[in-house]
Order: structure tokens, then C-alpha cells, then sequence
């Protein structure tokens, strides 16, 4: 059927009108995964459209205000803490990036280091932070920021499996590893003949699991993630160091100058700050300690004597501000969960209060364990509420352990010390370098409570932050907001 002139007319108009109101509509986002705090998280409105076109990748970062930051879900990378928070090594320096620039931050989580490097290379992201290795095979692809951390690449297996001395040793053997990683460039290039398997969906933390579990003989790891899992997997072990010299760093798409620029100078200030030094405490400070014995003997311990005092270290620190997971991992420090121990010294009870501190608390009797746990609350808090303001999270819970376990006294000649070496008494991160100088003559004998052994506190309290990283499971529905987090 022919159609009349002015109908045809009507109709190309009209069609016309459709197909340019379908243009105008805005594309659904294809990225759906935000973790950010409430203070920088909330959604900001989009920029109008631009008639210019955004030369390089940082002036698209700029124009729509956000970093996207892809990244894997794993305690050396991102995770949400103990008290529902993002955190994690790259995330605090994604947080630090982003400030710098004046722009919000987007977290896209991944399941896989493999799953990570693709979504860059379709441009679903601004920056991979997760952990990744400096490697020649990805910078002819991407560029790389400036190395954050030194590593060495482990054969792990499981402690009773045979010894590993030589490259013969290691054919033969299974080995899993996630897919994409720098792990299989080291075997491909240092160790012909060795097979392994790729796993595309497993990141390290959960192959390490596998081992432990002999579900698989072996598997490969970077030095930062065996060392913070072998406290949960303490029957993982390293046979081999396959690999010295590594570096960690963020990887982006290549030809973006300014990007690389920016990113450089902000990292050059992040490490003259200091923000760098106390972030790489945060996380890995409390891992250099580890006692495969007593790791074992500590999870029996949970089992066995835990359940019979839970709710006393739950009504204590709640009604003194602490973590109850902090407060039971102190107690298993001080008397591994003995309400009867005596030290040579004349401390007493599951705390192993003193007998003028338990009497100024109202403690009728040290070996009542339940007085002397809320006694300990007690005492941990005013030892918190001792400290200037200056003193923040997740400082102040270290300085008050390690005062209480040097006495207030001499972690106040600790402060003073520190102030004339020029190191801030503020920050747990000097204050641990300064502790042991209280056992040195040069120091102490000018300092009002003298001699101290300043050793001690600093390893009370790395296997407290081991302990408590163990016991968090078991205290997860009771967690006051603000107090003591990583």
C-alpha cells in the first residue's frame, strides 16, 4: 500500500523522534561490586557529557571522580574486616591514591588473579591492585607502579611431606597453583621438567588450605601470604624457595603517562609521610614470630578450655570497650587459659593481675577466674585511657598492651625516650624499636624506673595480634564499633 505525501512525512518524522530518544538512554554499568567506607562510598552524581573526549586514562579518572580499583578478595590484598570495613594492604594505598587525586574509590572483587588481568585488559578498571608480580610477560601488555614489597616465591607443602633440596626433587610432585600468575613464568623459565597444575577459580590462601587439608601435595606462594596463613594452616611448610628478588606492585594500561606520572609522585610522598612504614605494620608486623608448637597447642586450647570462660572475656570487654577476641587472646598470653598460674614474679590468675593492681580493682581472689578477667578488662582499659589523644587506632590497643605487660611506668620512660631519638611515641610502629632499649645501659640508666626488659612487651604483643587474628571466628557477633581493628 502506498502511502500519502504528508502521512510518509508524519511517519519519518515520528520514526525519527524514536531512534533519537533510544541514543539519549544511558548504558547500564557492567561493574556492580562497591566496598567503601560510608565517608567516601556514597554515590556520587555523574559528571554532565562532555564535549571533549578524555585524552588519557587519568583525565577519565578525574571526570567522573572515581578510581576503580580492580582487586581480589584475600588478607594480603582487600577484605572486610572484623568490624565490617574494607581493608586490606591495597585498599589502604587505593584510599591514599585516590585522596591525592581528590576522587572517590570503587572496589571490583575478583575471583581470580587471571579474572583480575582480564577485566584490565577490557578496561573495566583504572588500576589492578592485587598483589601482582613485576614480570616481563605483563609489561609488554600493561605498565607497572613503583615496587611496594620485596618477595620470594615457596614451594609449600605439607610439613610431613619429603624434603626438597634440588630441581629432581620437585619432578613428580603434584602441583596446583592459580592460574595466571608470576608462579608458573618461575617454573616455566628456572625449573624445566616440572610440572603443575593451573587452577582457575583457587587463590593462593585457599590452595594453601588444600594443602593442609592433603587434598593437593603442593602448591606455590609468595612469601607475604605463607607467612600471615601459616598461622590458621600452621602444617603448611616451605620445602623450596623457588624464586628470590620478586617485587609487587599495581599494574595499568600501558600509554598513559600523566597516570604513571601522578602515581609515582604520590607513592614517593606515601613513603616519606611514614603512612607507608605504619600501613606495612598494620598488616605484617605481628607475623615474624611463629611457633608451629604452640600454634597446635593454642587451637586445642580453644576447644578445650576456651568454652568455659567465653562469656566472662564477652561480658568484660563489652562493658569495657574491647574486642572480646582481643581480651580472651591476652589471657591465653598471660596464663594459656589457666586460672591457677603463678609466675616467679608474684602475678596471679588467668590475667596474671599483681596483687596491689587486683586489690585497687576490688579482687578478693586472684584464682577466681571470672574476678580476675573482669579485673583485666578493667586494668587493659585504664591503660588505653592513659594515652594523649594523638595516640589513634589500631596504636593505642598495642601501646596499652605493652604497658600493661611493662607496667604504665616504664612505657612512659619508652615515650620519653623516643621523643629524644627523635621517633614519635605515638605510633606502636616506633614505639617497638624503642621498647628493648629499656634493657640497655646507655639508656635506662638516666630513666626514672630504670632497667626494663623492653624485649618482652614487644613479642606480648605480636603473639596477641596472632592469637586474636586466630580467635576472631569464634568472637565474630561481638565486636564493639571503633575499637582496636587492623
Amino acid at each position: 500500500m502506498k502511502l500519502k505525501p504528508f502521512t510518509g512525512v508524519l511517519f519519518i518524522i515520528a520514526f525519527g523522534l524514536f531512534i533519537a530518544s533510544c541514543s539519549d538512554q544511558e548504558q547500564p554499568t557492567q561493574i556492580q561490586s562497591q566496598s567503601q567506607p560510608q565517608s567516601q562510598a556514597e554515590p556520587q552524581p555523574k559528571p554532565e557529557p562532555q564535549q571533549k573526549v578524555a585524552s588519557d586514562l587519568l583525565d577519565q579518572i578525574i571526570e567522573r571522580n572515581e578510581l576503580i580499583v580492580l582487586t581480589t578478595n584475600q588478607p594480603t590484598t582487600y577484605y572486610i574486616d572484623r568490624e565490617d570495613k574494607p581493608a586490606g594492604p591495597e585498599f589502604d594505598m587505593a584510599q591514599s591514591f585516590a585522596q591525592s587525586l581528590g576522587v572517590n574509590t570503587r572496589y571490583v572483587e575478583f575471583d581470580s588473579t587471571e579474572a583480575v588481568i582480564a577485566a584490565l585488559r577490557k578496561g573495566e578498571g583504572d588500576i589492578a591492585a592485587a598483589g601482582l608480580t613485576i614480570t616481563d610477560e605483563r609489561g609488554r601488555e600493561f605498565d607497572f607502579g613503583p615496587a611496594y614489597m620485596d618477595i620470594s616465591e615457596y614451594l609449600v607443602c605439607h610439613r610431613d611431606s619429603g624434603f626438597v633440596s634440588e630441581i629432581d626433587d620437585l619432578r613428580g610432585r603434584e602441583i596446583v597453583i592459580p592460574a595466571e600468575t608470576s608462579y608458573a613464568d618461575t617454573l616455566y623459565k628456572e625449573y624445566p621438567g616440572v610440572d603443575w597444575n593451573p587452577s582457575a577459580s583457587l587463590l593462593t590462601p585457599a590452595l594453601l588450605e588444600k594443602v593442609r587439608d592433603r587434598e593437593i601435595e603442593c602448591t606455590v606462594s609468595d612469601s607475604t601470604i605463607f607467612d600471615i596463613n601459616r598461622r590458621y594452616y600452621p602444617e603448611i611448610s616451605v620445602k623450596f624457595t623457588l624464586h628470590k628478588g620478586s617485587q609487587l606492585a599495581w599494574m595499568y594500561p600501558r600509554d598513559n603517562p600523566r597516570l604513571d606520572t601522578v602515581i609515582h609522585k604520590w607513592f614517593i610522598e606515601y613513603q616519606q609521610s611514614g603512612a607507608y612504614d605504619q600501613d606495612v605494620e598494620k598488616y605484617y608486623g605481628h607475623i615474624e614470630v611463629f611457633d608451629y608448637v604452640d600454634i597446635q597447642k593454642f587451637k586445642r586450647r580453644i576447644k578445650g578450655r576456651l568454652p568455659k570462660y567465653k562469656e566472662w572475656f564477652i561480658q568484660a570487654a563489652e562493658e569495657n570497650g574491647i574486642r572480646p577476641g582481643l581480651l580472651a587472646a591476652q589471657s591465653y598470653q598471660e596464663s594459656h587459659w589457666n586460672p591457677k598460674a603463678k609466675s616467679p614474679t608474684g602475678v596471679r590468675g588467668i590475667m596474671m593481675l599483681t596483687q596491689p593492681v587486683a586489690k585497687s580493682l576490688g579482687v578478693t581472689s586472684r584464682l577466681d577466674a571470672k574476678q580476675n578477667i573482669f579485673a583485666g578488662a578493667k586494668y587493659h582499659a585504664k591503660m588505653k585511657n592513659m594515652f594523649d589523644e594523638e595516640v589513634t587506632e589500631p596504636d593505642r590497643t598495642w601501646m596499652a598492651l605493652a604497658a600493661y605487660n611493662v607496667g604504665r611506668g616504664h612505657f612512659r620512660d619508652a615515650q620519653g625516650l623516643a621523643r629524644k631519638l627523635g621517633k614519635s611515641p605515638y605510633h606502636w610502629i616506633d614505639m617497638k624499636e624503642v621498647l628493648p632499649l629499656l634493657a640497655e645501659k646507655e639508656y635506662y640508666k638516666d630513666l626514672r624506673y630504670g632497667y626494663a626488659r623492653g624485649n618482652e612487651p614487644v613479642q606480648y604483643v605480636t603473639r596477641i595480634r596472632d592469637y586474636d587474628d586466630i580467635l576472631v571466628q569464634h568472637f565474630l557477633s561481638q565486636i564493639p564499633a571503633g575499637e582496636g581493628s587492623e
